[in-house]
This record gives C-alpha cells, sequence and structure tokens, in this order.
C-alpha cells in the first residue's frame, strides 16, 4: 500500500512497514508524530482530519504557500482524507477504513473517540485484528484522565522541569516537546510490536500511551538516586548527574562539550589541557570524587579553555581521543558537514510549495531503507481516492461534499 503515493519507491528495496495501513486521528505532536514514524517504515498512513481547518499545525507559522512549514515535514508520506466524524456518512466512512487498517493511532482527549462512536471496543468488533495506539496526556485511567494535557504539563508534572536549566534558577523546559515526542515514538514501538504479536495471535490489542509516563521514563539516573537514598534530584546545568568533567565549557569565542568520565579520558583531558597536576589532586582520584567536586573542577578546567577559541580546544581534545563536540545552534546543525555528508537531509516535493526540506529517519536499513516520498498532503488531497478504494461511486462521493462530510483541496473543486 505504501507505494500508491507516487512512485518513486519503484526499483527500490521495499521499507519495513510496507502493506500496512495506519489511519491517523489527531492534531499537534504526539499522533501525527507517530504516525510519521510508521509512515517513513512504509505504512500507508491516512491522516483524517477536520474539513473545515484540518489539524491545527497546518496553520502554524511560518507559512509556505499557505501551508504550515512545520506541518509539512511532521506530516510527509502520508494521506490526507478530510471527514467529519461528527455526521452520520462520516462515522460510516471511518468504520470502513477502519475495517481495512491494520493500525489506528489517535492522540485525542480520552473519551472522545467513545463519544464518537469510533473507539476501540467498537472498532474491533469490525475488524479483530485492529491495533489501537490511544496517545494522551495522562493516560487512559486515573485521577488525572479528564484533565486536558500537553507537552509542558507533562514536563512539569514528570519531574524533567526540576532538573531542567541552572541551580536555582527559574523553570526551564526541555527545548523540543520532549515529551510530545517520546510518547509518540513509543507509540511507535508499540504498534509495531503489536503488529509482530498479531503474527501470533492473530488479534490486535489496545495500546495506551502517555506524556506523563513518557517524560517519568527518562529519569533513568534521578531514581537510581532516589530510590538508593532518597535525595530528590535537583537542575545542574548542563552537567551529568553522577559523571564529571561531562558538560559544556566556555572557551575564548564560544562553547564547547567535554566528557572525559573514563579513567583514560579523564588522564587524556588533563594532559591535553596542560592540567596534568589534577591527576595527583586528591579531590580527582576516582569517578565519585570528580562528581562529588565537579564544580571546582569545572572552573579549573574553564580557567584554561577560556584563554583560547573553542576551535583550538576541540581539536586539541579530538587529536588526545578525548569526547568533544562544539555547542552549535540549529543554523550550524543544519549544515552540520558530517549529517551533509551522510546524506540525512533530504528535498521533499509538495504539491503547491515546490520542494520541502526534510529531516532524516534516524533509523538506516542496509536492507529496508526508510521511505523518502513526499511532503505533507493538501488538507483532503486524497478524500475522493480513498473514498473511492473504499468502494464510493462517484455520485457517493459528491453528495458527501456537496453535504460536506468530505472535503478536497479548494483548487481541487474546479478541476
Amino acid at each position: 500500500m505504501a507505494d500508491r503515493l507516487d512512485g518513486s519507491t519503484e526499483g527500490r528495496a521495499s521499507a519495513p512497514l510496507s502493506g500496512i495501513r495506519v489511519i491517523e486521528v489527531g492534531n499537534y505532536m504526539a499522533g501525527p508524530f507517530c504516525g510519521m514514524q510508521l509512515a517513513d517504515l512504509g505504512a500507508e498512513v491516512i491522516k483524517v482530519e477536520q474539513p473545515v481547518g484540518g489539524d491545527q499545525v497546518r496553520s502554524s507559522a511560518p507559512l509556505i504557500e499557505g501551508e504550515g512549514s512545520a506541518f509539512m515535514r511532521l506530516n510527509r508520506n502520508k494521506r490526507s482524507v478530510a471527514l467529519d466524524l461528527k455526521s452520520t456518512s462520516g462515522k460510516e466512512v471511518f468504520r470502513k477504513l477502519a475495517a481495512t487498517a491494520d493500525v489506528v493511532v489517535e492522540n485525542l482527549r480520552p473519551g472522545t473517540m467513545a463519544d464518537l462512536g469510533l473507539d476501540y471496543e467498537r472498532l474491533q468488533r469490525l475488524n479483530p485484528r485492529l491495533i489501537y495506539v490511544a496517545a494522551s496526556g495522562w493516560g487512559q485511567d486515573g485521577p488525572l484522565r479528564d484533565r486536558p494535557g500537553m507537552d509542558i504539563m507533562a514536563q512539569a508534572r514528570s519531574g524533567l522541569m526540576s532538573i531542567t536549566g541552572t541551580p536555582d534558577g527559574d523553570p526551564v523546559k526541555v527545548g523540543v516537546p520532549i515529551c510530545d515526542l517520546v510518547c509518540a515514538l513509543y507509540g511507535a514501538l508499540a504498534a509495531v510490536s503489536a503488529l509482530h504479536a498479531r503474527r501470533e495471535s492473530g488479534v490486535g490489542q489496545f495500546i495506551d500511551v502517555s506524556l506523563l509516563e513518557a517524560g517519568v521514563s527518562f529519569a533513568i539516573w534521578e531514581a537510581g538516586l532516589f530510590f538508593a537514598t532518597g535525595e530528590i534530584p535537583k537542575a545542574s546545568g548542563s552537567a551529568h548527574q553522577n559523571a564529571a568533567p561531562y558538560q559544556a565549557f566556555r572557551a575564548q569565542d564560544a562553547w564547547l562539550t567535554i566528557g572525559a568520565t573514563t579513567k583514560p579520558n579523564w588522564t587524556a583531558m588533563c594532559e591535553a589541557l596542560g592540567l596534568a597536576n589534577l591527576l595527583q589532586d586528591g579531590r580527582y582520584t576516582d569517578a565519585n570524587l570528580r562528581h562529588e567536586h565537579r564544580e571546582a573542577l569545572a572552573a579549573t578546567i574553564e580557567e584554561v579553555t577560556m584563554t583560547k577559541p573553542a576551535a583550538h580546544w576541540l581539536d586539541l581534545l579530538d587529536q588526545a581521543g578525548v569526547p568533544c563536540a562544539p555547542l552549535q545552534d540549529f543554523g550550524q546543525a543544519f549544515t552540520d558537514p558530517h549529517l551533509l555528508a551522510r546524506d540525512y537531509f533530504w528535498d521533499a516535493p509538495h504539491t503547491t510549495a515546490g520542494t520541502v526540506r526534510q529531516l532524516g529517519s534516524p533509523m538506516r536499513f542496509s536492507g529496508t531503507p526508510t521511505r523518502r516520498d513526499r511532503a505533507a498532503p493538501l488538507l483532503g488531497e486524497d478524500s475522493t481516492a480513498v473514498l473511492a478504494e473504499l468502494g464510493y461511486d462517484a455520485a457517493a462521493v459528491r453528495s458527501m461534499l456537496e453535504h460536506k462530510v468530505v472535503g478536497v483541496p479548494t483548487q481541487s473543486r474546479h478541476e
């Protein structure tokens, strides 16, 4: 099914999830990012949106030819069906879609799909093999179930914001919507796992993933500290939770990061920076002591690194085999020579915007590469084609268009 999008995959090995159909219902991040992962892996992802406006990210600036720039990346490799799920006919179309699907992904507030009569319990009666991924802020049960949940609330409640930023500083969230994104990744992993399990059982299952639990799941070092000692972890800037030196340091002109946590790297760093005297300092004789005295150690290292440009120290440390890297902004990251050499970025065709630069998938397969087909579809771009595939004739499609049950791109109405 994946190759319906266009012929660009012709002559290439099929992506891992080729032949899997996914129905995606949702807005913003968690549902769409989950769907994007499955689409990159070769699944045919049909994004179901409301006919008026569609996914709200479509209208998020900056806009290119009226389409949200971020949307064109977040929803690549998908088809779009604009469908009014509150209408009787719209529900009928969705049920027919679900009957043909392997996976449904949604990130609406818990209970919304049940209110529409399109929840897992009803859909699995039509399609017992259906796998249903529900992403939400707090989960499908528990006292917080019905509260609205967004990424910043999940970052706050999960503890992530309490350890992000500088000691005694104002609250700082992780720069990207990390709970949204990782919840989506867990959803995609769970969907693939359920597809594997279905090979044995023959039946699908319901998957509940939440932003809150995704955020808490990151707290490996923090759990190790709290459950062992009762100590509550605190923010420590760029420093590591239990290793030193492992943080960002100021150079004369910029910042660089150094991670010298093993004995060989520690020795090599001290020698490269002209700090061999630290090797005999009783405060730093083992890794635990270096972490205990990390603030004094960092100050000593920074006294040296601030005397010359970052490039000087990066070259010196690299030659000594010490892990290090420059602190780049996204302008530098998006033009990084290493990423360019690995062909990480790629250009995707878009129906109205021309060519749209895409972030690559981090998943690299030797035999079944991820898809690089097209940027996000226009709202309702695939409505008529999908309806025809479901068996609706031209008269039925026209009727649904006239009654605004389905939508198509504005320019398509007059073709």
